[in-house]
């Protein structure tokens, strides 16, 4: 007779962290006072650390998974925990307490050309440092960069990698002697875009209770707001990025904590792609905005987690661009577009900018399509004007490679 599969110890350690997981992040999102609050989330705070210095992210995406559609409340106290935990902690040193935090300074970029990554040069590095501290950073505050100007594909992609960047940093910022430096991964591929995020990485260290942003140091003074504090990381850091991007257009947003950064530098880059991908298709393809269909697609599984956007020529069903228009959060319900699983205002930002690009043929499809993508490259499928999805291809004539600007 057939055995039964046995379960390993791992797995079933796996399973009671996940579980555990959720019964404490449904705890603490019930919670009805402060004090209860600070108990469940010292269990919470416990439990994760030790999963992510164990580089265990299987039960925590378990978690995040299970909460996502039906505990939302929970999720969401789950997910803040997780993003605290792995971008922030405190460290000692010579008896002294001391806060971290893991930052980016994010660029939104786009380009008719190839948008640069990778490692910096010595002087860009030190420029970039005395810039942070002479326009965002608090004055005591320490600094330590990751040596690159990074793609989202070259930055860590678990809770457990991006805690490990954060603690190697931390010794660095600190002056700790140590072999463990973050390195910028060799073989990590870079989608060409026409336009991404490109981000400068590092952590900065104060003492416990210290300020780590100049806007926290004297918050009523108008010279030293967020805004003060961009607009003068704006106009310092603009001749170093424009050595680092050359052939590149680029925005430079506030430096900011890890999670926030990043979701900020999507959001911004968005309508950048529509804009770089329809002029692209009128300079270098030859298709003028008006010769232009593009279909829209609501994507996901049992909600929508992005929009697609296909563009076809106005008289064919042959998708030859597409362009991804993510969602983050929740974002609450646009009426008429799949019900109440589509982000108020996205679809409307979409097709007023199409609008205002010259694009007046716009489809939107209605419903929520699953997600494709080609087995031998990747890339995802956009849909056509008969609601399905398929592999974006230019004409033969047309050569769809970014170039390198030299």
């Amino acid at each position: 007779m057939p055995r039964s599969r046995s379960v390993s110890a791992s797995q079933r350690a796996s399973h009671r962290d996940t579980d555990r997981l959720v019964l404490l992040a449904q705890s603490l999102a019930a919670s009805s006072s402060r004090v209860e609050d600070r108990y469940w989330e010292r269990q919470l705070d416990a439990l994760l650390g030790k999963l992510m210095r164990a580089g265990q992210d299987g039960p925590i995406d378990g978690a995040l998974d299970d909460l996502f559609t039906r505990d939302p409340a929970a999720y969401d106290v789950l997910a803040e925990l997780c993003e605290t935990q792995s971008e922030s902690q405190v460290f000692e040193k010579d008896g002294e307490r001391y806060e971290a935090l893991l930052v980016v300074a994010p660029l939104a970029v786009w380009t008719r050309y190839s948008i640069p990554s990778g490692k910096m040069r010595r002087d860009a590095i030190e420029a970039l440092q005395a810039q942070l501290h002479g326009h965002v950073l608090a004055k005591e505050a320490r600094l330590a960069l990751v040596p690159g100007l990074l793609s989202i594909d070259q930055m860590p992609r678990s809770f457990s990698a991006t805690q490990q960047w954060l603690h190697r940093l931390t010794l660095q910022a600190l002056g700790k002697n140590t072999t463990q430096k973050v390195s910028l991964p060799e073989d990590a591929e870079t989608a060409e875009m026409l336009a991404d995020t490109r981000y400068v990485a590092g952590v900065v260290v104060v003492k416990e209770g210290e300020p780590v942003f100049r806007w926290q140091e004297t918050p009523e003074d108008p010279s030293a707001s967020r805004a003060a504090c961009l607009a003068g990381w704006q106009a310092q850091a603009e001749p170093t990025f424009t050595g680092l991007l050359p052939g590149c257009g680029f925005e430079i947003l506030l430096p900011d904590a890890w999670y926030m950064g990043n979701r900020e530098a999507d959001r911004c880059v968005r309508p950048l792609s529509v804009r770089a991908a329809v002029s692209w298709l009128e300079t270098t393809a030859n298709f003028p905005p008006d010769h232009l269909r593009a279909v829209i697609a609501g994507i996901g599984e049992q909600q929508i987690d992005e929009y697609r956007i296909g563009f076809t020529e106005r008289n064919s069903n042959d998708v030859i661009y597409g362009v991804v228009w993510p969602l983050f959060g929740r974002e609450p319900a646009e009426p008429g577009m799949a019900g109440d699983d589509a982000p108020v205002g996205a679809l409307d930002e979409i097709v007023e900018l199409l609008k205002s690009l010259g694009v007046t043929d716009i489809r939107r499809l209605p419903g929520i399509l699953p997600p494709e993508f080609c087995d031998d490259c990747g890339a995802p499928f956009f849909p056509d004007p008969l609601g399905v999805l398929e592999h974006a291809e230019l004409p033969a004539d047309v050569d769809p490679s970014p170039q390198h600007f030299h």
